[in-house]
């Protein structure tokens, strides 16, 4: 699966057409499109049951669409091996399905392996050793290499869990709802850690979901507002999320302000 350098810079990253999705006669995605370049970062926002994780499950080769079409990395869903396209995936979700007492690096090294725990026998060669000691410096985790799963915080597993994604060096880059339960310090830790990520990857696009516009990076350049799995808005940040379009999106008067690259969001005053 290789693309020459001049097809991949020209070629979008994702790309979803017209898609949906039923599930159980329940239609969770309803007619959404999306195209994902290299060196966009996207965030998908809306409020519980939009279909944002849904839409992230499409985008990461984990479910099939009912109708219409999603190409990954060139490769369109329902004609490619899935597992073969899911190593060239980054996929953090902060719940993280890990059972045992494993340590800081070994659960990035994990990401060379594209398995949860350490294959029985499997020893990382030199070069992915060095890889897994950079990015835990990048993101600012490497006292946490001898610390276990157990005894870490929410904040450092998703720093630690972003390291591993980026271990079989992705071109795309899925965060889901990565500042779940942090407290200000840690989610302000966590995006200053994803801005700088994005400042060294040029190329690499990522496609980031939650609920809160506080939990957005500054260097997000692209949104879409889901509400019942339909497509409220996309496109630009700066155009998308406007106090008009992310009122109707939730159903609720919230003003938005955006300072020093950053957006804030609270109640409309009344008449506003």
């Amino acid at each position: 699966m290789t693309l020459d350098s001049a097809e991949a810079a020209a070629s979008p990253l994702l790309s979803a057409d017209r898609v949906d999705l039923v599930r159980s006669g329940k239609t969770l995605l309803d007619q959404v499109s999306l195209v994902v370049r290299p060196g966009e970062h996207w965030a998908l926002l809306g409020p519980n049951g939009a279909g944002k994780s849904t839409l992230l499950s499409l985008l990461g080769a984990v479910q099939h669409p009912t109708r219409g079409t999603v190409e990954i990395l060139g490769r369109r869903l329902g004609r490619t091996d899935i597992r073969e396209l899911r190593r060239f995936i980054g996929h953090v979700n902060p719940r993280h399905d890990l059972r045992s007492a494993l340590r800081g690096r070994d659960i990035v090294l994990t990401g060379a392996t594209g398995s949860i725990e350490i294959p029985p026998r499997w020893r990382p060669a030199p070069e992915e050793e060095a890889r897994a000691d950079h990015l835990m410096a990048m993101l600012g985790v490497t006292a946490l290499r001898e610390e276990t799963w157990p005894t870490l915080s929410q904040g450092e597993r998703g720093r630690l869990l972003i390291a591993r994604a980026l271990m079989p060096v992705p071109r795309l880059l899925l965060l889901d709802e990565p500042a779940t339960g942090l407290d200000v310090a840690a989610r302000e830790q966590l995006l200053t850690s994803i801005d700088q990520l994005r400042a060294e990857h040029p190329d690499l696009a990522t496609v980031l979901v939650t609920h809160h516009l506080e939990e957005l990076p500054a260097s997000t350049t692209h949104a879409m507002l889901l509400r019942g799995g339909q497509v409220v808005a996309a496109g630009e940040a700066g155009a998308t999320l406007t106090t008009k379009l992310v009122t109707a999106c939730f159903d609720h008067p919230i003003e938005i302000e955006r300072r020093g690259g950053r957006w804030s969001a609270r109640t409309a005053a009344p008449g506003a």
